[in-house]
């Protein structure tokens, strides 16, 4: 058997979820395996239903034609940006690559197996998208029956080139940062200022058609999907051989994609072990000196552990901050443009009072400092060391408290620059602000025991990969999605609330049901310890 496909069949095989639930004696893995299908099944069922909804949509205003494209679209900005965040976890300085390294694989096929083992990971959330559009677009369309096989066939390449395009944007960003002393550091910044870049690049792109005038939203987004087409060629290629039937576009994404993937990882292979040697390594100082060591309680020695493993990781980092990047980016982005220009371009210049947004300004923070709790994969991130930790003479309360401990320290300074700059530049008495920012450690406080309560109860300790605790685990599914669709419901109630009630009165009903459940959710966090 050819050694890629050899390798990428053994990872596959450890990692099976059949294999677990076959062989296994372990109850708890076997729920854990269990609830986390059903949870996933309710989750394609969400984007299932909405791509069928938008196909609707298009056939109703009889442009059901557009499909295809959106469906290439969408497939491909979701492999790019998932790909994006789980290249560094994936490709380099992953646990088990001082184990693959030594058997008889050579760099480049390691990597490939390693980046097909991703492909495959990734590949239900592109299937759902593709076999939702294809059935609403079958529904308006009636195209012959030889286009759904080529659609599903066609789909299994879809995600390969802008896979490839993030994992090579990935691997420059690692060999650029592995020439530096603080490798995860400068890599981590790097990454951050592309995740930027692509936020921002929204709001440019809208601004551009803003300008043009562009009133109906549907012709709008079929217009933009033609035009992206002529730009992203792949796109292009695959919309051409659905609605006309054209084998040269089909062989074309074929050929494209397979001549890339062959062409990347031999690039990457050249420098592959190099550069897992320089992010695995550490730098030492020349004029180190050994000096009396600070002296911290348990509690605090266990949230610095915390800080020291967030600054080691690019993924954790990434996905753990990238909620208070923005919020600082927000408030200095408010400070600079002004909250009445903001609201008036996010509102399309309606009639709007952007007083009455005032109350919502503690939630509309909370959405990007909650958007991540480090504390819902921390307790997994202990990994083979947690029993480690279990043999020293320290308490579980103790541990989880230094864990929220370290999430407090790391949400509430971004919490409070941000909200001070959005009262600032709203205007907002000072009595106001002062109840805004109580309100923010409130729901700091709830997104940090919260998290920490699916953390706990979710935690999986066996994991091969960060990855898959980070971006992929139960504990932080079952924290952010609940979390992010109640706040955007909240931030609608305090505008609609803020009109009938006076808002001092209201913020501090909120504050004090933040901080009910903050201290429920912690009373949860302490009655887990104990068992």
């Amino acid at each position: 058997m050819n050694n890629g496909w050899l390798l990428l069949r053994t990872l596959l095989l450890s990692t099976s979820w059949r294999n677990i639930l076959r062989f296994s004696g372990d109850k708890k893995k076997r729920r854990r395996i269990i609830g986390n299908a059903v949870g996933f099944a309710v989750v394609y069922a969400m984007l299932v239903a909405l791509c069928v909804a938008m196909c609707v949509g298009y056939g109703k205003f009889g442009i059901i034609g557009a499909a295809p494209v959106m469906c290439a679209l969408m497939i491909s900005a979701m492999a790019f940006f998932l790909t994006l965040f789980k290249t560094n976890g994936y490709l380099f300085h992953f646990r088990e690559y001082d184990m693959l390294m030594s058997l008889p694989f050579s760099s480049a096929t390691v990597a490939g197996c390693k980046f097909l083992y991703m492909y495959v990971k990734s590949l239900p959330w592109h299937m759902s998208i593709s076999l939702a559009m294809m059935i609403g677009y079958g529904w308006f369309a009636h195209p012959p029956v030889a286009v759904y096989p080529l659609w599903i066939a066609l789909s299994l390449f879809l995600p390969g080139i802008p896979m490839l395009a993030a994992a090579f944007l990935g691997f420059l960003i690692a060999r650029i940062s592995a020439g530096f002393k603080r490798t995860n550091i400068v890599q981590t910044v790097l990454t951050f200022i592309f995740v930027i870049f692509c936020f921002s690049l929204r709001f440019i792109i809208e601004d551009i058609f803003r300008n043009d005038k562009v009133q109906s939203t549907l012709l709008l987004a079929s217009q933009l999907t033609g035009g992206a087409a002529k730009v992203y060629l792949p796109a292009g290629w695959f919309a051409d051989a659905i609605t006309k039937t054209s084998v040269s576009d089909a062989l074309l994404l074929v050929g494209v994609t397979m001549l890339l993937f062959t062409a990347v990882f031999a690039i990457v292979g050249r420098s592959y072990r190099n550069i897992n040697s320089a992010l695995k390594s550490h730098a030492a100082a020349k004029n180190y000196r050994m000096t009396a060591q600070r002296k911290r309680s348990v509690i605090h020695a266990i949230a610095h552990k915390e800080f020291r493993r967030l600054m080691g990781s690019t993924a954790y980092m990434v996905n753990g901050a990238m909620g208070e990047v923005l919020a600082a980016l927000l408030g200095l982005g408010t400070l600079i443009i002004g909250f009445d220009r903001i609201v008036k371009t996010v509102t399309n210049g309606a009639p709007f009072q952007s007083s009455i947004l005032q109350p919502a300004i503690p939630f509309i923070v909370y959405f990007f400092i909650g958007m991540m709790s480090t504390t819902a994969c921390s307790p997994s991130l202990e990994g083979k060391n947690y029993w480690i930790l279990q043999s020293l003479p320290i308490e579980k309360k103790a541990v989880y408290q230094g864990k929220m401990l370290f999430n407090m320290w790391l949400t509430v300074p971004f919490m409070a620059f941000s909200t001070l700059c959005l009262c600032v530049s709203a205007r907002v008495p000072a009595l106001n602000t002062a109840l805004y920012l109580l309100l923010g450690v409130a729901l700091c406080a709830f997104s940090t025991a919260w998290g920490c309560v699916c953390g706990v109860r979710h935690m999986r300790l066996d994991w091969e990969n960060e990855i898959e605790v980070i971006k992929q685990g139960a504990a932080v599914a079952i924290y952010l999605l609940p979390n992010m669709f109640v706040v955007m419901g909240l931030v609608v109630l305090m505008v609609v609330l803020g009109m009938r009630m006076d808002h001092r009165l209201l913020t501090l009903i909120m504050t004090l049901i933040a901080g009910t459940l903050a201290a429920l959710s912690y009373a949860r966090v302490m009655a887990l310890a104990k068992k």
